[in-house]
């Protein structure tokens, strides 16, 4: 649970971020806001705190903060898996499984067919529907509804178009293998019919996996409109592993045409820092949009892990947390169309105000300074930096002297990076200590960063959230110390406010 207490044995379970209670959890699945709640569903296995028997888990939140865990919504059997997909809202009982004045719930998911059922190793698209809000489902009878013969046909996201081709359900889905989102149209949820497909594009250095589809104001004007396509992809990461990318278009109802493709067809490793990527970090993963979220914002929730390493992180008796609910808006940025994405929720109630830490124009010159009154385990960090002569200057978070995690901004280069080499355990896996990049560039000279720090990850959001950099830790408990560095000349702290929750 979100606001657990921690124990030796569970050391690491978040305070602001969810997880299961004692299983495995992977993909965010069916993100919808229904009758005042957030539902998060998500792939799950009941039995185990690894990668197996993939069923849907269920967790609800009144405010995306705290959240309330409930039995497995949909269940694995002996005929197929329950691999990613979507819920909509049917309002107007379009499939029949609910009534004109009671409609239901409908999810729409990957049957991954086991060995010995009818459709043997075959990914096929399926339907459950919900009387109830959510909280029990029932498989359609009929099931698969959209069967293509594929083995990586999967992850299916479905919502409704109201456009200049007419009004009717569209999903959007994967051929993970052929690097392709694959776009169907249907009127009832159970007959469709293929639309177009899009792909490859982009980054291709691994499977294509959890598309998402939907529209954006630029600038917040609501007269100018674009499409934004979210694909994550495993592995071929700008920092390896697990990435998600996104384009921006046009949907005319049939076909997605991109306007900010950079390479046709198969990736160009040389460009793979060219790519629009929703995350920088090594543990982002999977994420999609809720539907129906309120005042039509588009909110996202992904998995905080990797594949390289998922199955071995140090925790225990659960494995993998969600992210932080994250706004997604669409702004432009030296005449480009870039996302911008910024943490949503009320923390106030966690928040411990008589631990409050703030400094202000501070000059640091080639050295590094504990800060005596900032030391915490689960934060709010909010800083504004100015380069002086410093090669590098930044933070170090969760530190036990001068060993921690570093958040580091390089002028020179226009990098922000995060060393997790010292950060502590490592040795899980060899590829986790790492040092990962992204590219961040001054505004008005100031360098910008919104950080959420929790028992286990690292959430940062620089220069208002037009960079994103998410990743997991694992510290020990004595590692609380917040410090100050610049390596090889000046830099100015302008201001640096922490919020201490309650842990």
């Amino acid at each position: 649970m979100t606001a657990a207490t921690a124990t030796t044995a569970d050391t690491f379970r978040p305070a602001l971020h969810y997880t299961a209670r004692n299983t495995w959890l992977n993909d965010p699945n069916g993100l919808i806001f229904h009758e005042g709640v957030y539902h998060l569903y998500y792939q799950n296995n009941p039995l185990d705190n690894v990668w197996g028997n993939m069923s849907w888990g269920h967790a609800t939140s009144p405010d995306l903060v705290t959240w309330t865990e409930h039995p497995v919504a949909i269940s694995c059997d002996e005929e197929e898996d329950i691999f990613s997909g979507s819920i909509v809202f049917d309002r107007d009982n379009t499939s029949g499984f609910g009534t004109d004045s009671a409609p239901p719930l409908v999810a729409v998911y990957t049957s991954a067919f086991k060995p010995g059922s009818a459709h043997e190793g075959v990914q096929a698209q399926s339907l459950a529907y919900s009387r109830d809000g959510g909280y029990t489902w029932t498989k359609h009878a009929a099931n698969p509804v959209l069967n293509r013969g594929s083995a990586e046909f999967r992850d299916p996201k479905v919502i409704k178009y109201d456009g200049g081709a007419g009004s009717y359900w569209v999903m959007v889905a994967v051929e993970a293998t052929d690097f392709q989102v694959v776009l169907y149209k249907s009127e009832d949820l159970k007959s469709w019919e293929l639309l177009s497909s899009f792909g490859p594009a982009n980054a291709t250095g691994g499977v294509w996996e959890c598309p998402d589809l939907f529209q954006l104001p630029v600038d917040g004007d609501p007269e100018n409109l674009q499409w934004v396509l979210t694909v994550n992809l495993n592995p071929g990461g700008p920092n390896n592993g697990s990435a998600g990318q996104y384009f921006v278009g046009d949907f005319d109802g049939t076909t997605f045409t991109s306007a900010t493709t950079v390479t046709e067809g198969l990736q160009d490793p040389a460009r793979l820092g060219e790519y629009q990527w929703l995350d920088w970090g090594r543990d982002y993963y999977a994420a999609v949009s809720f539907a129906d979220a309120p005042d039509n914002r588009r909110l996202m929730i992904g998995w905080m892990n990797n594949w390289e390493y998922a199955n071995q992180i140090p925790t225990s008796p659960w494995r993998s947390p969600m992210t932080l609910a994250r706004e997604i808006s669409l702004h432009t940025r030296e005449g480009n169309l870039r996302l911008m994405q910024r943490p949503v929720g009320d923390w106030a109630a966690l928040a411990d105000p008589s631990k409050s830490f703030r400094l202000s124009e501070t000059t640091i010159e080639d050295s590094t300074h504990i800060l005596d009154g900032a030391a915490g385990t689960v934060q709010r960090i909010d800083a504004t930096f100015t380069a002086g002569t410093a090669d590098e200057f930044g933070l170090i978070l969760r530190a036990n002297g001068t060993h921690g995690t570093r958040i580091g901004i390089r002028p020179a280069q226009g990098t922000l990076h995060v060393d997790r080499r010292t950060s502590g355990h490592t040795d899980f896996h060899e590829s986790f200590p790492s040092i990962d990049t992204a590219p961040i560039h001054p505004t008005g000279g100031a360098y910008t960063l919104t950080i959420f720090v929790d028992r286990c990850s690292l959430e940062i959001f620089a220069q208002d959230g037009q960079v994103a950099m998410t990743e997991l830790i694992f510290p020990a408990p004595t590692s609380t110390d917040v410090a100050i560095y610049s390596l090889g000349g000046t830099a100015a702290i302008n201001s640096l406010d922490i919020t201490q929750f309650v842990a």
